[in-house]
């Protein structure tokens, strides 16, 4: 695992924000950017109840490559990313990246390339439950 990595996880407790953002802290860090995702109450025109998140057993491991693509393409000096699986309800946060770079357009670069890639390649799919009853799938194969 690249040196710049110093907190990866999925986990069904809450996210502690405060530990990703300590994660990512080094005295070569000039900036850091933190996006974190929250469980909102409307999707579609749907208001949202709560969802759940299940992962594939891989999930780890998808984590660990896009991470160390990003390292790969972005002068990344740190980086932390946890995403939460289970039951979530509304407010709830889903994920959490951060990245410590030496300058902070780099550390804003990253961090985007970073969330995008996760929400594209984890292996992670959302069951949304609608205040109306319904349901849906999100990002299943």
């Amino acid at each position: 695992m690249p040196d710049q990595i110093r907190l990866l996880a999925v986990q069904e407790t809450p996210i502690d924000i405060t530990a990703v953002y300590s994660a990512v802290g080094d005295p070569a860090v000039g900036g850091v950017v933190l996006f974190v995702g929250t469980v909102r109450d409307h999707d579609g025109g749907q208001d949202v109840a709560s969802l759940d998140y299940s992962a594939h057993p891989r999930v780890e491991a998808t984590l660990r490559e896009v991470v160390s693509d990003v390292i790969e393409r972005y002068e990344v000096t740190t980086l932390a990313a946890v995403h939460r699986v289970g039951r979530l309800e509304i407010g709830d946060v889903a994920v959490v990246t951060a990245v410590g770079c030496a300058h902070r357009g780099q550390a804003f670069d990253a961090c985007r390339a970073l969330i995008d890639e996760l929400k594209q390649r984890l292996p992670i799919w959302k069951h949304q439950l609608f205040a109306d009853g319904g349901e849906e799938w999100v990002g299943t194969p």
